[in-house]
């Protein structure tokens, strides 16, 4: 039958009545962009990292290195993206040294989807993943169950919907270099501006056939604090003393007081 399907919800609350937790939608906190243009492929991302409402770190960074030529950006939890890619990395390096050639984008998409996918989510790492190889330039992407999907560009992360926008207007066919690193880092800024997890500064990373991957750090600086117009440091004593007061405090004797004499002797302290 057409139209829309309420199995899953009257699922939920089956498991719920039952004392089990209902699924929750999972945040990701980040913008991180793709897209493609003639003759290569770049990545993006924000460099803010939060503790639910708290921004813990201003310029995390989230465009991570898979091969010379091969690099990912990560939303999700930090920790589980840094520690996916630092391994997806070694094995390509091993599987690279015993293929006696450079690793192509879809094996380090494959190593990827097939490590997430053990885990059935419970690594929040989000990616996607660029590169170029003997075949060309390639985009992909992954999800934290295993999922992929390929496109010309691609937006992940909370601010995904500010960012996705953005690409949709502007992308087209066979852009310059220029083109798409602008491109890019407009979609960045646009999660910026509206999305509360994302902030602070723009990574970009360029990747065009037959050349290693090009990462420009903090390559947009939006968020630059302002100085303030005035100090707020005083001096000494430019609060003015509006009353004084001295209490003198006694000091308190001792005196030893002996009872009798010889080895027996009883002292007392008063």
């Amino acid at each position: 039958m057409p139209g829309l399907s309420f199995d899953n919800f009257q699922r939920n609350q089956v498991l719920a009545a039952n004392g089990h937790s209902q699924p929750k939608a999972t945040s990701t906190g980040t913008t991180i962009v793709g897209c493609k243009f003639k003759g290569g492929v770049i990545i993006a991302a924000d460099t803010r990292a939060t503790t639910g409402s708290i921004v813990a770190d201003k310029n995390c960074e989230k465009l991570h290195r898979l091969a010379p030529k091969i690099w990912c950006a990560g939303a999700g939890t930090a920790a589980d993206t840094e520690m996916v890619t630092q391994l997806i990395s070694s094995n390509l390096e091993l599987h690279g040294l015993a293929q006696n050639r450079p690793p192509r984008v879809i094996t380090a998409l494959t190593m990827l989807k097939q490590h997430l996918f053990k885990y059935q989510g419970h690594l929040g790492a989000y990616l996607i993943v660029a590169g170029t190889d003997a075949t060309g330039a390639h985009l992909l992407s992954v999800q934290a169950h295993g999922s992929t999907d390929i496109g010309e560009y691609q937006s992940l992360g909370s601010g995904s919907l500010a960012a996705m926008a953005i690409l949709e207007t502007n992308w087209k066919p066979d852009m310059s270099r220029e083109e798409a690193m602008k491109l890019c880092s407009d979609a960045i800024e646009s999660g910026i501006w509206n999305d509360l997890g994302s902030g602070s500064n723009v990574d970009l990373c360029v990747m065009e056939v037959g050349k290693d991957a090009q990462l420009y750090r903090n390559y947009l600086t939006p968020n630059v604090r302002s100085q303030k117009n005035k100090s707020y440091k005083f001096a000494r004593g430019t609060t003015g003393v509006l009353n004084k007061s001295v209490r003198e405090i006694l000091d308190v004797e001792e005196t030893v007081i002996s009872f009798g004499s010889g080895p027996d002797a009883m002292e007392v302290d008063a």
